[in-house]
């Protein structure tokens, strides 16, 4: 390297060089100028600047034009999906954001069945933690998304005891109450739908005025896609006001359209073969959002009840009073009544007036006179004040609330079970939502219970030939007619009778040729020995047999089973004090010698064929008492409780491993 001094700086150096040298030290000096001649090795010589060829190619100055260009993408990203997010939240109820969600999580449960479920799976240490963190996800969207899908998180809880245990547990919280919208929300849809404030539509006041009648701004109730309002108006009727929730308009065709999808995608992927029930599932859901609809279902139904005379005085369908009702607001009489769940109340000793029914029943005022009620100053104090303004009835209860209805459970059975069976075989038009929570408990002045039936939103309507042959066919399972029952399912595109059976009877049916029985009985035997994923293989099989050919499958079915599971499910809470199985038959065979569409010749041999019917029903008593007596003694549970575990064996057959713990009534 070559080192360019001036020769003025050279010489200034060499004597600072030299000066620094003591002159008894000559070494020293010589190797300073050893060290001058390294520095300079050539002769002193002007200063030349370096070529600019000499210097290489010029770098570029450094622009950060890519780091700009990934700033603005990341920055219109942002723009957009927040734009899109603002635009769905507002106007969509969050639509597209549920949908998102739904389509994420249903690919990723997917994929997670697709890869782990299998005997050993790579990613979990059983199948059962499978299920399990799958069942936590499920609900999580369930819970997150609200709405229209709590609704069908509740039918398919229904259904849930045929899913693996961890699905059991986590739908059978499918039934607590939803949270309730803001008042302000409830506002807007009574303006939407009326185009008046809630004052103008009711009458009512919530600033004290005594002339005109009241509201509760608080709901009674709150369910996944409406809540109760309770309110007196100025004639002094007191009302139900059941009130859509706001975000459902918006949210509902998005919601069944991402059901509809996944369930497309399912039944592909797993081969399971229901897609084609989907539509048909979809379109009752969403007749549920319209309230003009269940109006109208609830006076239909009324009618069918005063002009049967074996239910007439019986069961009770609430007033719809159209005035006050639109498609998301319906306004229905108020009902004051004991639940079904609440047994002691139903039970203990009625401590009311002689020959009195319960508040509003058959006459009863809901006030009797000399009983304390709310003068209209005193709720027009409460309205302002924001406290409960509807009046606390439980005289009828005694001192300290300590009596109930007293009612018999058998009787409040009986008419439960006589309703629902005249719905399916006599009318063909039926309730499909008999939840506890939808069914009411009075008592009538001369000591009879009345059932009132509310929530008309779900219903089904049977064709004639489909309810003649599903009463045929509940015969043939009763008197082990197996030449009926084929040819009963044949239509329906049902390819293992047996299975199809039990599940309809929730029990097990032994009517089936021998060699039927011989195959599941070695079906049994293996599978006893097999691991959890044989099983629940062998249940894939048994679906895609009970489905059968799905293009001829009634969809009815699907629905009238929900509503058969629930009312077992009502019985067995009550303690069996039914035979529900034999009722059920007889609804089934008098329908048949009753059927005003039917020949004269038909009726009358089916009448016959009746009168013997009754007969061969009365073996199904012995089992009936036999029961109760080991229900007294302590030995078990009643009927239902023997049926439910003959059929955890026949599930377990099928690779179902039914909750034992389960319970209707949870939540």
């Amino acid at each position: 390297m070559r080192t360019f001094t001036s020769p003025g700086a050279a010489r200034s150096l060499w004597r600072m060089s030299a000066s620094r040298v003591p002159c008894h030290k000559p070494a020293a000096i010589t190797t300073n100028l050893a060290f001058r001649r390294f520095v300079h090795p050539n002769e002193f010589g002007a200063f030349v600047p370096p070529s600019p060829s000499s210097l290489g190619k010029a770098t570029p100055a450094k622009t950060y034009t890519r780091t700009r260009k990934w700033s603005r993408r990341l920055f219109y990203v942002a723009l957009t999906t927040g734009a899109i997010y603002l635009l769905d939240r507002q106007f969509y109820a969050s639509s597209l954001i549920r949908t998102t969600r739904t389509f994420g999580l249903g690919l990723l449960v997917a994929l997670d069945y697709k890869i782990n479920f299998r005997p050993n799976p790579p990613f979990a240490s059983s199948i059962a933690d499978v299920h399990q963190r799958n069942a936590e996800r499920l609900s999580d969207l369930l819970r997150h998304n609200g709405g229209l899908y709590l609704k069908i998180g509740q039918a398919i809880a229904m259904q849930s005891a045929i899913l693996p245990p961890e699905f059991q547990k986590m739908f059978s919280r499918m039934f607590d109450d939803a949270p309730q919208n803001d008042w302000k929300d409830v506002e807007k849809v009574i303006k939407e739908d009326f185009g008046k404030s809630v004052e103008d539509v009711f009458g009512v006041s919530f600033t004290g005025d005594p002339t005109k009648g009241v509201m509760e701004r608080k709901a009674r109730a709150s369910a996944s896609v409406a809540q109760v309002h309770w309110a007196r108006l100025v004639d002094g009727r007191e009302v139900a006001i059941k009130i859509q929730k706001r975000e459902i308009a918006a949210q509902v065709e998005w919601d069944l359209w991402a059901f509809k999808v996944v369930s497309w995608i399912y039944s592909r992927w797993f081969d399971i073969p229901f897609y084609n029930l989907v539509p048909f599932v979809s379109e009752r859901l969403f007749l549920e959002t319209d309230f003009e609809n269940e109006a109208t279902n609830g006076e239909k139904m009324a009618e069918f009840v005063s002009n049967e005379p074996r239910l007439r005085n019986r069961v009770y369908i609430p007033k719809v009073y159209h005035e006050l009702s639109s498609k998301r607001v319906m306004t229905a009489e108020w009902i004051e009544g004991v639940r079904l769940w609440d047994k002691n109340a139903i039970t203990r000793s009625w401590r009311g007036g002689w020959r009195e029914g319960s508040p509003g029943c058959h006459g009863t005022p809901l006030d009797p006179p000399g009983r304390k009620s709310l003068s209209r100053e005193e709720l027009a104090r409460r309205s302002v004040a924001s406290m409960s303004i509807k009046p606390d009835r439980t005289y009828w209860k005694g001192w300290k609330e300590r009596g109930g209805l007293g009612l018999s459970l058998k009787d409040v059975m009986t008419t439960m079970v006589d309703l629902f069976s005249a719905q399916m075989f006599l009318w063909g038009w039926v309730h499909c939502d008999p939840h506890p929570g939808n069914i009411f408990v009075r008592r009538q002045p001369n000591g009879k219970p009345e059932i009132v039936l509310i929530d008309h939103g779900l219903y089904i309507q049977m064709d004639p030939t489909f309810r003649h042959q599903y009463a045929t066919f509940w015969k043939a399972l009763l008197t082990l007619d197996n030449k009926t029952l084929k040819e009963v399912v044949s239509h329906w595109g049902v390819t293992n009778p047996d299975i199809f059976a039990s599940a309809t009877l929730m029990r097990p049916y032994r009517g089936g040729d021998m060699s039927t029985q011989r195959g599941l009985e070695k079906l049994t035997r293996e599978e006893r020995q097999a691991r959890h994923y044989e099983m629940q293989q062998a249940f894939r099989k048994a679906m895609r047999e009970i489905l059968g050919d799905e293009t001829k499958w009634p969809r009815e079915l699907i629905f009238i089973g929900r509503n058969l599971r629930i009312v077992q499910g009502n019985n067995q809470f009550l303690g069996s004090p039914v035979n529900r199985v034999k009722i059920t038959g007889m609804w089934a065979s008098r329908a048949l010698a009753e059927a005003p569409d039917m020949p004269v010749s038909e009726r009358i041999r089916n009448y016959g064929r009746h009168i013997v019917f009754r007969l061969v029903l009365l073996s199904s008593d012995f089992v009936f008492y036999f029961s109760k007596v080991r229900q007294w003694f302590g030995w078990g549970g009643g009927m239902e409780d023997d049926i439910e575990k003959q059929m955890r064996v026949v599930a377990k057959d099928m690779g179902v491993e039914l909750d034992q713990n389960r319970d209707l009534f949870e939540g």
